[in-house]
């Protein structure tokens, strides 16, 4: 079962529209070694909502790959560096962030 949409991002806490974010992307899911790793999972609705900026960085900063085996929950993605500084600096802004 899908997770249930919170009224703030599970990573930076702002309350804005939030995304269905795949914690193990859904190009990844049908990979062997992946489903093997995340036996017993119903990956298609493995996932956490997070606000459209924590989104893009989220994708911009990991690969697919490191996303399925090594940053495959909210906890493993706030101790990735960069996810972690953008989270910290993101929660202190109020609206969305603009991007050129």
């Amino acid at each position: 079962m899908k997770a249930i949409k919170p009224s703030a991002c599970s990573l930076c806490e702002r309350n804005l529209e939030l995304h269905f974010h795949h914690l193990v992307p859904k190009k990844m899911q049908d990979k062997r070694k992946i489903q093997s790793m995340h036996d017993g999972l119903e990956l298609i609705h493995y996932g956490t909502w997070v606000c459209a900026d924590c989104h893009k960085t989220i994708h911009r900063k990991i690969s697919h790959y490191d996303l399925a085996t090594h940053y495959y929950t909210v906890e493993k993605l706030l101790e990735h560096p960069e996810i972690s500084k953008f989270v910290s600096w993101a929660a202190k802004q109020r609206k969305k962030i603009k991007r050129n």
